[in-house]
């Protein structure tokens, strides 16, 4: 029982730290996701892979759409900056 509530005390402090809002636009097509991760780029990469999923088609259409810019990105929660 103790090991357990370590484990969840760990993921707790030890999890995703930045959330981040996502908006791609792409082809006239646009989506918004909204993704936790562990570092600023980890997290904006996530979204922009997730948002481009869902309004590009195939794999060439999808890295066109991932390499372009992001139409916005509104950060929900991230550490303070040092």
């Amino acid at each position: 029982m103790l090991g357990f509530l370590a484990l969840i005390a760990y993921s707790t402090l030890n999890g995703p730290r930045y959330r981040v809002e996502v908006c791609m636009a792409y082809q006239g097509r646009s989506a918004c996701r909204t993704v936790k991760a562990k570092s600023e780029q980890a997290a904006i990469r996530s979204g922009t892979e997730n948002a481009c999923a869902d309004i590009s088609s195939g794999v060439t259409d999808t890295m066109r759409c991932v390499e372009s810019q992001p139409q916005s990105i509104k950060w929900l929660s991230r550490p303070a900056q040092k």
